[in-house]
């Protein structure tokens, strides 16, 4: 394993008993050195997390492509936050793998078909409306105000009505069982820079660990209180009068794991299904309210390009008694979508994913990545990458055009991973954003706080800024 891994580069040490150790940290000076990394070694290098944890950081397609397509790889699910997740999301399709990995994959795959997809559409234009009649005090008043981003009460919203089909109305007042999903985000970000409190034992017995057992328990008795209820009432109607029941109105993400089988005709357990709806709610929320916030400053920040994605939008919703978005409509933005690419590839929501391989995995150049070793894909880092990317921090919605996108290798752009182990919500992700974007255009023009500093990154489970990304928004 040392010959193989002694292969890869190795950036300078901080001393020689900590490795690289501190060296890299969750705020805008880790990312400025992630920057530095991938200028000095384009590929990858070997990172010693500990004299004796070796971690390898990749930045580029001719490393990522080997592991992403490979099928010996899980992800680790000790020393990382990974662990930390388990408790609250249990073995879904995050943390699981193998087998059970590979039958739940299918499983879920048809929820996230475009059928399906498109029934979802009236759900973001009414959250979306909710946020901007309520979030911009300017609407009332016909006057410009700032506010803050990221809000991941809109996205919570959304999910709750998409996977369990309920009201929480948590854009409008509090909600415990909100409150318990961003209470538990935090925490996790916080114990992740808190060696001490890794072990569980030890994190069981402080305040934050309690605190972390009671969100854990307000969120497993809604989500089972809801699989529970439901199961009972496909139980008492029998299958076929389930879904005559659903004609013509669209099924929620429960609905549909009820209802799905496997080729042995074996259905779901009903933990199974709650820990596939926690895991949905946990990695759809806060990705994409990080993914819009940073797309509004990027549009905040570049007014040409922001006055196209609102012609395109004007010219779609013009003649229409509703300005609402529909499905066929997400075809019909090409230059929003190329905007929202841009901000993906410049403020990645994740801006890593770590596996540790299960079995050797040879590069193209003829090195190993032994098994065992733990490999740490920089999204941010390959989106970054000036080998890949021409002046990487200039915001150009161009790249993703038709003609200049020809011959990229799929690897360089990966806000979603790839692979098989992808992310299944992409496509609801994408068509959310699609949504918000548009009708935000449509009724407001964003510009940046000039009153403010420049936002500094803070790169936790999410992308977020120190201190919010606060914008001016002023009535059309």
């Amino acid at each position: 394993t040392c010959r193989q891994l002694n292969k890869f580069p190795v950036p300078p040490w901080r001393n020689w008993l900590l490795g690289h150790t501190g060296m890299s940290q969750s705020t805008e000076e880790g990312l400025q050195q992630v920057d530095a990394l991938v200028a000095r070694y384009r590929h990858g290098c070997l990172w010693w997390g500990l004299p004796w944890l070796p971690v390898l950081r990749l930045f580029h397609p001719s490393t990522l492509r080997p592991l992403l397509s490979a099928s010996a790889f899980v992800a680790p699910k000790d020393k990382t936050f990974y662990g930390f997740l388990k408790p609250w999301l249990g073995e879904g399709l995050l943390l699981s793998g193998g087998q059970r990995w590979a039958r739940h994959r299918r499983l879920l795959t048809p929820a996230f078909h475009g059928d399906v997809l498109r029934h979802y559409l009236g759900i973001f234009n009414q959250s979306t409306r909710v946020l901007l009649v309520r979030d911009p005090r300017c609407t009332r008043y016909h006057k410009s105000c700032t506010v803050p981003y990221p809000k991941p009460q809109p996205t919570l919203d959304t999910l709750q009505k998409c996977i369990f089909s309920h009201e929480s109305h948590c854009q409008e007042q509090p909600s415990e069982y909100i409150q318990a999903i961003l209470e538990l985000s935090s925490l996790v970000v916080r114990r992740q820079f808190q060696p001490l409190l890794h072990p569980w034992w030890l994190y069981s017995l402080s305040s934050d660990g309690r605190r972390f057992a009671r969100a854990c328990a307000t969120v497993h008795a809604f989500t089972a209180d809801v699989v529970q209820r439901r199961r009972h009432a496909l139980a008492c109607l029998g299958h076929q009068a389930w879904l005559d029941s659903h004609r013509g109105h669209s099924m929620d993400f429960i609905d549909l794991l009820l209802l799905t089988k496997d080729e042995n005709s074996h259905t779901l357990s009903d933990e199974d299904i709650a820990a596939e709806a926690d895991t949905f709610m946990f990695e759809g929320h806060d990705t994409t309210a990080s993914g819009l916030a940073w797309l509004f400053y990027n549009l905040a920040g570049h007014p040409e390009h922001q006055e196209r994605c609102r012609q395109e939008v004007q010219e779609l919703l013009a003649g229409r008694d509703a300005a609402d978005i529909e499905w066929e409509d997400l075809s019909q933005l090409p230059f929003t979508t190329m905007c929202i690419k841009e901000s993906l590839r410049l403020h990645p929501p994740v801006t890593a994913v770590s596996r540790r391989c299960t079995e050797d995995i040879p590069l193209h150049d003829g090195r190993v990545i032994p098994k065992g070793v733990i490999c740490l894909m920089s999204i941010y880092g390959t989106h970054h990458n000036p080998d890949l990317w021409p002046e990487p921090e200039v915001f150009d919605p161009l790249r993703f055009s038709p003609e200049n996108s020809k011959g990229r290798s799929l690897s360089s752009f990966i806000p979603f991973s790839a692979g098989p182990r992808n992310c299944i919500g992409q496509s609801f992700a994408m068509a959310e954003m699609k949504v918000v974007v548009a009708l935000t255009l449509s009724q407001f023009v964003l510009r940046r706080d000039t009153a403010r500093p420049p936002p500094r990154r803070k790169p936790e489970l999410i992308l977020r800024a120190e201190d919010g990304l606060w914008l001016l928004l002023e009535p059309l």
